[in-house]
This record gives C-alpha cells, structure tokens and sequence, in this order.
C-alpha cells in the first residue's frame, strides 16, 4: 500500500490490468489485509481524477473516474502463507476461469498485456510469465576455475532475465500445485519438465517497489507528468 502519486502501487497494478480490459480482481490478503480493505471501502474518485464543485461544496460532479467497473473479492489467504498457496486458497473462485491473471502487485510495467496473452491462448501453454532484465546497476562476471576474470558485462548488456511477477495461469496450473508448496519451486519445475512454461521477454519498462530508493524513482517519474507505466494515459495516434 505504498503510495506513488495520490494512489498505492496496487491500484497502480490493478489499473494496468483495467486498462487491458480485466475489470474482475481476487485480492489474496495477508498481513494488514485490512489496511486494503480500508482503503477501497473509502474509496474517493476525486483524488486521482477532475471534479466539479458545487453548492458549497454539497455538490460533486466526477468529470471522469477509475473504478466504475472493477468487481474486487477481498479474500484472506493467511498471513503467513506463500504464493503457491495464496493461489490454491482462491482457487474455488477461479473454477469458471480457463484462463487467468496472477501478480506479485509490488511491481509495475508497460507490457503489452493484450498481444502477450493473445499468443498465451494460442500456445496452450499451462503458465506464462513476463521476463525482465535486472534493472539494477551491477556487473556479472565470467571467472575461471583458478578465479581469473575471464569477462565483466553489465547486467543489462549480459542474458540474465528475471521473473517479472506479472503471470498467466491455466486453470490447470492447479494440477502443478501441491499443498505448502511454493509457486515457482516445485510448480514450475514440473512444468518446465513437461514442456508447458513459457517467458515472454519485455525489454521495455518494469520496475518493482522493494526498497525505500524505488519507491522514490518512481515517485519521480510520476511527478514527471508521463509514467512509463501508466499506460491508460496514452492516446493512440490517429491513422495517417
């Protein structure tokens, strides 16, 4: 629930999706899930949206809004429990799903959402993900049995690619998920055996929010007025 701008960086995410057209949201709450459930409870439009005020002040005119059409379940998972079961405690609300969307929700990007999860239903795959490269400013090493530096490569530069929390499931992932196990342990060894895993590799923006110093980059680009992100504020251009 970090804030960047006027909005925690969960409705960062859940609006990326919105964005995509996905308007239906499981909420798997841990620790403090009733900060979330505040939080929307009291939801206010006038924060991140224009408004006309009237009647001393009485009256409020929303000129346009964010959330008219979400449908959030809040859901608790256990404060405790890991993400593989977070997902297997939901699973009897996602019976009627074939195909559905997961997400670490502490990471933002500009992915192409729709295109990645129209070849995801092409490909019959049982899980997808998008990849990223490190975004961090640190060197990888090519070092010798004797410890000879053979090479040093910039992260970015090198063919490291890490997982990006932002997932897409088959509704028979849960054939791959066992009781106490985590998502990307066992599961998706048992996937990657069976051929049925796939990474999409995005090279454009992704950033997640782990640390003090994140928050305040991307607190920057949004003060810019243009966050890579926030993809619902693009205007497409006008066909020549």
């Amino acid at each position: 629930m970090a804030t960047i701008g006027p909005r925690p960086v969960l409705w960062h995410v859940m609006r990326y999706y919105a964005h995509f057209g996905h308007h239906d949201f499981v909420l798997c709450l841990g620790y403090r899930g009733d900060v979330i459930k505040d939080y929307f409870l009291h939801y206010d439009e006038t924060v991140s949206n224009d408004f006309v005020l009237a009647d001393g002040g009485r009256s409020i005119e929303l000129l346009n809004v964010d959330i008219p059409d979400w449908r959030i379940a809040f859901l608790d998972t256990g404060p405790d429990a890991n993400i593989g079961q977070r997902l297997l405690a939901v699973r009897p609300h996602l019976i009627d799903e074939p195909i559905f969307l997961a997400n670490y929700a502490d990471g933002l990007t500009d992915a192409p959402l729709d295109r990645l999860l129209e070849d995801f239903s092409r490909r019959k795959k049982v899980a997808g993900f998008v990849s990223v490269r490190p975004p961090q400013t640190f060197h990888v090493l090519r070092i010798a049995d004797d410890g000879d530096v053979q090479a040093i490569t910039h992260v970015r530069d090198s063919n490291i690619w890490m997982n990006g929390g932002y997932f897409m499931f088959r509704n028979t992932i849960f054939d791959y998920l066992q009781p106490g196990e985590d998502l990307v342990d066992e599961p998706f060894q048992r996937l990657i055996a069976e051929g049925q895993l796939i990474a999409y590799q995005h090279d454009g923006f992704w950033r997640a929010m782990d640390t003090l110093k994140e928050m305040q980059e991307l607190g920057a680009l949004y003060e810019s007025g243009r966050p890579p992100w926030a993809v619902w504020q693009r205007r497409s251009t006008p066909e020549a």
